[in-house]
């Protein structure tokens, strides 16, 4: 169980997390950077990770370094 079954379940909810993934969603990469979603499409996020006064930093980010969708309250 713990060899095959297990690690195809986290495999599994990884990939419909990163499937489900929206605009406005909060997330954490696996460089430990937490942004908001902006944009997404089949292989990249663009991920809004400052606020500025005359423009918001944003950069883009590959879907696989998505490694958690943090809770709508979560700042």
């Amino acid at each position: 169980y713990l060899l095959l079954i297990r690690p195809q379940q986290q495999q599994a909810k990884l990939k419909q997390m990163l499937t489900t993934l929206k605009k406005g969603d909060r997330v954490l990469t696996s460089g430990g950077i937490y942004g908001t979603v902006w944009g997404v499409d089949d292989t990249k996020a663009v991920l809004r990770i400052a606020e500025g006064q005359k423009e918001d930093v944003k950069v883009e980010f590959a879907k696989s370094a998505i490694v958690q969708v943090l809770a709508e309250g979560s700042r």
